[in-house]
């Protein structure tokens, strides 16, 4: 599909009838399932021969779409002002109980499909274990995928850096595209 107004539109519909389709973001294709339907965020685990025990992604289009998932702190403030949108997940209490890892990708084709649909639960587009899709035609190749909106290769090639924020002290979980360092030092001009 064609990063349209209608293209976004389908998509949307196909989200919300239950499918996983797959999208660019600012770092790699992915996967990405309507984040109140339990049903197509189980298909996402299926596809991509995930354990279960890895929690998917809440990816929004603006702040004010996590109200009612996690509960947002100042510290959790600061780095969103600092680092959103772009390739930084947070790792924050969730409203239900446990934890949920969010982002805002920086990536126009990704916040129009967010724009359209709301929240998803995502993850990269590929099979556990293998390179994430940096393009539509590898997304579209890992069967189950419903539709894949086509915004070209994706930019980034570097996975998002995790970062948990539910302990005493930040603690990254996974270095990505933003270096450990950087993110943890003192504010100074954002790269980017």
């Amino acid at each position: 599909m064609k990063p349209t107004q209608p293209g976004f539109r389908r998509a949307a519909q196909l989200l919300r009838s239950g499918a996983v389709i797959a999208f660019p973001t600012d770092t790699v294709y992915g996967l990405g399932a309507s984040a109140d339907d339990e049903l197509a965020q189980k298909r996402v685990y299926q596809i991509k021969g995930r354990p279960v025990g890895m929690p998917l992604i809440l990816m929004v289009a603006a702040e004010s779409q996590l109200e009612g998932y996690v509960h947002v702190d100042s510290r959790a403030e600061a780095m969103m002002r600092r680092w959103w949108p772009g390739p930084l997940t947070l790792i924050l209490y969730a409203k239900g109980g446990g934890t949920l890892g969010v982002r805002i990708p920086k990536h126009k084709v990704a916040l129009g499909l967010l724009s359209h649909a709301g929240p998803l639960m995502t993850t990269s587009a590929n099979l556990h274990g293998e390179e994430p899709a940096m393009t539509a035609n590898q997304a579209a190749a890992i069967a189950g995928v419903m539709a894949v909106l086509d915004g070209g290769t994706a930019p980034g090639g570097t996975a998002s850096t995790v970062l948990d924020l539910t302990g005493p002290e930040p603690h990254v979980l996974r270095e990505g595209a933003i270096p450990t360092p950087e993110l943890l030092g003192p504010p100074g001009p954002r790269s980017g």
